[in-house]
């Protein structure tokens, strides 16, 4: 039971991991290069994955469905807490306050957004895929909110910065807000399938496009003087502690399937992404964060289909 759903988790990881490996090999053959790999993260940024997210909520949310919407940010907000307590105990092992600070941020945010969308779409039937997609959206309000404020904190950290309330309305953001605002309202019952066709046309670009960015993004990473010692702290603490805590709680609580599997999913990913762009924003001496997103990404190629398998073997 157990090694036939690692092999369907697997595979199903194998899928995502090699769409992020074109974007690696496209940025380290110098066919795409670091301005395009931004021009392509403005792309799905700022119109993609805005576009996918209004589509898919105009389609399949409403709010007597998933009267319980509010839920998902606030387990959002928990699952946070959860990674800064335990990168909290990890932190321990470290002297210097900066690698302190980098080695914190690893553990407490996770890959919330690009990579459990593909995952999702992998490794779910379609009948369950677009539940999960909303459950992804809503999840990500409150992930947000917490990497663009206590994110922004522990790596950026200065008493002369003024803090930018404008980080914590992204794109994805606001168009999650304007969509359920437009559904509450009932204006999705006035949009034309003319309108609604293309637009699903564009956003059904972001996945693929997501993790080849993805991959390109670890494909710029310069790995030099390897700190070997915090980097195996970090996988210890982000991808076999914080997934087996979920394993325990969703087999301690007996939620909705899709619930257990967002949480499960959620504490397995590995490092956000997003951590290397607010370490470059605020230029901030990159000590552990590239790294960190490295070898977490390459390590997860192993303990996520694992985590998934036992999920799968045990707490269904």
């Amino acid at each position: 039971m157990f090694l036939d759903s690692f092999k369907v988790m697997s595979l199903a990881v194998i899928q995502v991991f090699l769409l992020g490996a074109i974007g690696y090999f496209l940025v380290k053959k110098n066919i795409i290069g670091s301005q395009g790999i931004s021009t392509l993260t403005q792309l799905v940024i700022k119109v993609t994955l805005p576009i996918f997210i209004f589509c898919q909520l105009v389609r399949n949310f409403n709010f007597s469905l998933y009267s319980d919407w509010w839920v998902f940010p606030l387990i959002s907000v928990g699952i946070t807490l959860i990674g800064f307590v335990v990168g909290a105990l990890f932190t321990k092992f470290i002297q210097d306050i900066q690698y302190k600070r980098q080695l914190l941020s690893l553990v407490t945010f996770q890959n919330a957004g690009y990579l459990p969308l593909a995952l999702t779409a992998a490794l779910l039937p379609k009948d369950k895929t677009a539940s999960m997609f909303i459950y992804i959206f809503l999840f990500l309000l409150g992930f947000n909110l917490t990497v663009w404020s206590i994110g922004v904190s522990m790596l950026a950290f200065s008493k002369t910065r003024r803090f930018e309330w404008e980080s914590l309305f992204s794109p994805p953001v606001i168009a999650t807000i304007f969509s359920l605002l437009f559904i509450f309202f009932g204006l999705n019952k006035f949009l034309s399938e003319i309108i609604l066709k293309p637009l699903e046309m564009v956003g059904d670009c972001t996945l693929p496009l997501a993790i080849l960015i993805v991959g390109g993004n670890l494909a710029e990473i310069q790995l030099i003087d390897i700190h070997k010692k915090e980097i195996f702290l970090m996988i210890l603490a982000k991808l076999v502690i914080l997934p087996i805590l979920g394993l325990l709680l969703v087999m301690r609580f007996r939620l909705p399937q899709l619930l257990r599997l967002l949480i499960l999913i959620q504490l397995a990913m590995p490092p956000a992404t997003s951590l290397s762009i607010i370490i470059r924003h605020y230029k901030k001496e990159d000590l552990l964060i590239s790294q960190g997103i490295f070898f977490g990404h390459l390590a997860s190629l192993i303990t996520v289909p694992l985590f998934l398998s036992l999920y799968h073997t045990f707490a269904i």
